[in-house]
Parts: C-alpha cells; structure tokens; sequence
C-alpha cells in the first residue's frame, strides 16, 4: 500500500509544473530575442556605414 500511495502522490504533485512554464516562457523570450537581433542586424549594418560616410566626410573648423 505504501508503493502505490507514493505513486499517487507524485502522479498528483504539481510543484514541477510552474518550473516548467517558466523554462517554456523563457525559451520563447529568448527565441524571439534572436529573432530580432537577425532582422535589424542588416538594417543596422547599413545604418552605421551611412553614418560612417557622413563622419568621415566631415571637417572641423579650428578658426573663429
């Protein structure tokens, strides 16, 4: 008797439960994270060689 009451207790214990939500809740912020990063990392490429033109393209005045 003692076996099966054991096994019904952790057939009924649902303390792993929440762990699990939060580890699947996780995984998708982190997949969605990198989902992002790959669709502005081109865009972001392309900025910072406009603004790489533009800085190098300019001078500074030193006279007043």
């Amino acid at each position: 008797m003692k076996l099966f009451a054991m096994i019904r207790n952790f057939r009924d214990d649902e303390a792993g439960a929440v762990t699990v939500d939060w580890v699947v809740l996780t995984a998708a912020i982190v997949g969605l994270g990198i989902a992002v990063m790959a669709a502005v990392s081109n865009g972001l490429d392309s900025l910072s060689g406009k603004i790489e033109t533009q800085l190098s393209s300019q001078t500074v005045s030193t006279t007043f």
